[in-house]
């Protein structure tokens, strides 16, 4: 059985700007509670002097959203997935937080199995697709995450012609269209800009926003 990966202090600052408790932040990490809680106890936050698992442990779900809590008889997303629900009354990006951490959908390609993680901030470059191309189909059999190559291969441009241009123009990029959203929360975009590599700074409080493209 291979060993457990070593969980940086990046690797946990960067789950802790993404979520809101200990056992979120295992989910977002791919790894188990205990595992994510020995490496937290080695690392102290700075400005607290708090250990990180202390200061990121949530036993009382304080700033959880309710429809992300277990209470309660049936959870929301089994009414989403079995269409008792519409769709549009929740965020794609809630959704899809939800399909991820509650094992619905693995956080890799379906296609290729593609999982690598950017390391600026430890997002996947995955799509959700619909199958039906019904975006309110969230049935399991209607929806898979495909890496940025399969999207291209099997469904559709991920980028359009004018971000292509951009990208390969002799002329230096500024900004490309909206096929493009990439946005980095406060702590990665401070370690961009110690390494004099930010560009322009985007507000991105949202936990739930794990995927590179939404």
């Amino acid at each position: 059985m291979p060993a457990a990966k070593p969980i940086s202090k990046e690797m946990c600052l960067a789950a802790m700007n993404k979520t809101k408790s200990v056992k979120a932040a295992a989910r977002y990490l791919n790894c188990s509670y205990q595992h994510l809680k020995r490496y937290m106890k080695l690392y102290q936050d700075e400005e607290t002097g708090m250990t990180l698992f202390d200061k990121h442990k949530n036993q009382s779900g304080k700033g959880i959203p309710k429809f992300l809590s277990s209470k309660g008889k049936e959870p929301a997303l089994l009414d989403i997935i079995e269409g008792r629900i519409d769709a549009s009354s929740f965020s794609p990006e809630k959704i899809k937080y939800r399909l991820i951490t509650e094992g619905y959908l693995e956080e890799e390609c379906s296609s290729c199995g593609f999982k690598e993680r950017r390391v600026t901030d430890y997002k996947v470059p995955l799509i959700l697709n619909f199958k039906d191309k019904n975006k309110k189909n969230y049935n399991k059999d209607n929806i898979h995450f495909l890496c940025y190559n399969c999207y291209f291969l099997y469904v559709d441009n991920v980028f359009t012609d004018k971000d292509i241009e951009q990208l390969e123009d002799h002329v230096p990029l500024n900004n490309t269209t909206e096929a493009i959203n990439f946005e980095l929360d406060d702590y990665h975009m401070q370690r961009l800009k110690e390494l004099g590599l930010d560009g322009d700074e985007k507000d991105d409080d949202d936990p739930y926003n794990l995927v590179s493209y939404k």
